[in-house]
């Protein structure tokens, strides 16, 4: 998967049309065409339906285009700042991570290095998991933060683990259960839950498992962690999450007993980095 195929698909889903798509893109229309049918394959799925009077989106092309618009305008832009950054001599390392959740957790280790390196300049984003790795690959980002068992390893993508995160039930700091040191899955099926899809799978299968045991007037559901830890903060019920740096003394984690923990890292192309990629990633791993 790559850019052009994006792109493609954007201005053929944008025009529900082909040859018009091809005319703006410069392309021929057989060109168009080969990059859609090379993005349903990688993908799996199919994004379009062609007929001879019209072209309409799959339900999968729906939800596609909105990650494929994200992804697009998140690369123009990482283009365009380093762009300008070079033609000042700025070194710039492109950092990806997969929700802003975990910000947080790379706020401490940036504050460290930016007292060893103030030169060197972080451009964070995040980007969506299924395309994480695609974007390593192509130089897009240069480092990639995430869990290890959600991140399938690649030819020529190298993981360094930073730290390990226990899975926890993540409380409002008022919640009866906040100031337990331990929990057991028994003790929450009485609880009102949070469900939040964007969360390592492992943490995705506990909710779902625990959330069989508790009526749907006590379950809420969430598109993004930081929309289930406020609703979280705001007393509605608990979410299931791995214990991150949350800066806000009004969200409580507690261990969940028995499950063992997650393993966050970074994730890198082998070899061939920059040098202030590489000082950089040695100032992680120092200071993780």
């Amino acid at each position: 998967m790559n850019i052009q195929q994006l792109e493609t698909f954007i201005r053929v889903a944008d025009n529900l049309n082909f040859a018009r798509a091809a005319e703006e893109l410069n392309m021929t229309q057989s060109a168009v065409s080969r990059q859609i049918h090379a993005l349903e394959d990688e993908l799996g799925a199919r994004l379009l339906l062609r007929t001879t009077r019209a072209v309409t989106l799959t339900a999968a092309g729906i939800s596609f285009l909105e990650d494929a618009k994200k992804v697009v305008a998140t690369v123009r832009g990482a283009v365009a700042k380093i762009e300008h950054n070079t033609e000042a001599n700025i070194p710039v390392v492109s950092v990806g991570c997969r929700s802003e959740a975990e910000l947080d957790f790379l706020c401490g280790v940036l504050k460290r290095c930016r007292k060893q390196e103030p030169r060197l300049h972080p451009f964070l984003k995040v980007v969506p998991q299924r395309f994480a790795i695609s974007l390593l690959l192509q130089g897009d980002i240069d480092l990639l933060f995430g869990f290890r068992d959600d991140t399938p390893l690649r030819g020529g993508v190298a993981y360094t683990e930073l730290a390990q995160l226990p899975l926890c039930c993540v409380f409002s700091e008022t919640h009866t259960l906040s100031a337990q040191i331990g929990l057991n899955e028994s003790e929450l099926y009485t609880q009102s839950i949070i469900l939040c899809n964007a969360v390592p799978s492992k943490a995705s299968s506990l909710q779902e498992r625990i959330a069989a045991h508790i009526p749907p007037e006590k379950t809420y559901l969430c598109e993004n962690l930081m929309s289930a830890l406020t609703l979280v903060r705001a007393g509605y019920g608990f979410t299931i999450a791995p214990r991150i740096e949350f800066n806000s003394s009004e969200i409580k984690f507690v261990p969940l007993q028995g499950e063992p923990p997650l393993s966050y890292g970074m994730f890198r192309k082998s070899g061939g980095l920059s040098p202030h990629v590489r000082s950089f990633v040695s100032m992680v791993k120092e200071n993780a």
